[in-house]
């Protein structure tokens, strides 16, 4: 998913590659929580026979390849993370002895072109973000006719595994929707009005979360869905979200729960609420250190809000990477083929882990990813 725009963060993709190259070196740094499918299966899976490399995960196999990786959007923090995580993961297979980044820039031709480039460039192996779903499909099938292993992951460009691409790596988002929805009704178990905002119109993720928060709320007709329905619409930009937010806050005088599937696009919007002399309510989304330090310092003043996450995601690009690797070298693929984030902080049980600021690190670092928040933060200040 495309995630919040920090113009200070902006980098090129040339400039990306060597921090990536300089930043992520080792074998991958260990955040405060794993980042769920793929790397527990990598270290813990079984090789084949004459398959494995000495030192290496399973999924790592012997014969030499070069390996792309192109984003349809690349320019914000999360994306930056992301694909840092992806260059970490790639680190731990001696086989990748070349890696190759594009940025399409949120443009839909540049991000196709991007993938042909690729395919010309010569790599064997290709992990693809392919922000415009269907629209780079025609690429990735040509890029998958043309002999390299294509693995899409986390937006679903349409089209099949073993057809149109070697295999989709997606992302379990309705697995987010059951986890916030069964915090919603354990700490809001008398009912209440629950507004849910997401990304732009029509987005598959917030229609896939979406529906499996109403599969498990609807039934027990405690809980009410105002605003616009699926979803509030707020391209997960922050100024739009601020504008979205404080309509509904003019709106609708009892807001018990938000829901965000990128909490920190809402930091600049919460504050509406204090503004009109009413308590933040409980707010259940993804992790953020800019959202977790914002909940520290509000938490006093605000009686109502309480805060729940799941991590943000970024892990998701290491399952695609060893499904690209293994495919290519001749390893073992991962048996997950979905990420599936695990739940990350609630400040209501403290569990899995209570909620964390750490104010030494940028507001733009994500806690919940492996890729430790130090190494991080050495990403953005290059």
């Amino acid at each position: 998913m495309p995630k919040i725009t920090s113009a200070v963060r902006l980098m090129t993709a040339a400039s990306a590659v060597a921090v990536l190259a300089s930043a992520c070196s080792s074998s991958g740094g260990s955040g405060a929580a794993a980042g769920g499918g793929g790397g527990s299966t990598a270290a813990g899976g079984s090789t084949s026979s004459g398959s494995a490399v000495a030192g290496a995960p399973s999924w790592c196999g012997p014969k030499k390849i070069t390996l792309g990786l192109t984003d349809g959007f690349g320019g914000n923090s999360w994306r930056l993370v992301t694909t840092a995580s992806a260059k970490a993961e790639i680190a731990k297979c001696p086989s990748v002895t070349s890696f190759s980044y594009a940025d399409g820039q949120g443009n839909v031709q540049k991000a196709i072109s991007d993938i042909q480039g690729m395919v010309a460039k010569g790599v064997n192996a290709l992990v693809v973000f392919p922000d415009a779903g269907q629209a780079v499909l025609p690429a990735l099938r040509s890029a998958y006719k043309a002999g390299v292993v294509t693995v899409p992951y986390r937006v679903n460009p349409g089209g099949k595994d073993g057809v149109d691409y070697t295999t989709w790596i997606g992302a379990d988002f309705a697995n987010d929707g059951k986890n916030w929805a069964n915090w919603i009704m354990k700490n809001l178990p008398g009912g209440g009005n629950i507004l849910f905002l997401s990304g732009p119109a029509g987005n598959s993720q917030g229609i896939t979360e979406g529906k499996a928060m109403h599969e498990v709320l609807d039934p027990t007709g405690k809980y009410k869905w105002i605003g616009t329905q699926p979803f509030e619409v707020t391209n997960w930009d922050p100024s739009l979200s601020q504008q979205v937010l404080s309509a509904d806050i003019a709106k609708y005088s009892k807001i018990d729960v938000i829901v965000s599937d990128f909490g920190p696009s809402l930091v600049g919007a919460l504050p509406a609420f204090e503004k009109s002399g009413r308590s933040i309510p409980a707010l259940v989304t993804s992790d953020g250190n800019a959202l977790s330090c914002f909940w520290e310092d509000h938490k006093a003043k605000n009686p109502d809000f309480k805060l729940f996450t799941v991590a943000t995601g970024n892990d998701n690009a290491r399952l695609a990477v060893q499904w690209a690797v293994a495919k290519a070298t001749g390893g073992t693929p991962p048996s997950d083929t979905q990420f599936e984030a695990p739940e990350y902080e609630d400040s209501v049980s403290g569990q899995p882990h209570p909620v964390t600021c750490d104010r030494s690190l940028p507001g733009d670092v994500y806690l919940s990813a492996q890729l430790s928040g130090a190494q991080q933060a050495a990403l953005f200040k290059k």
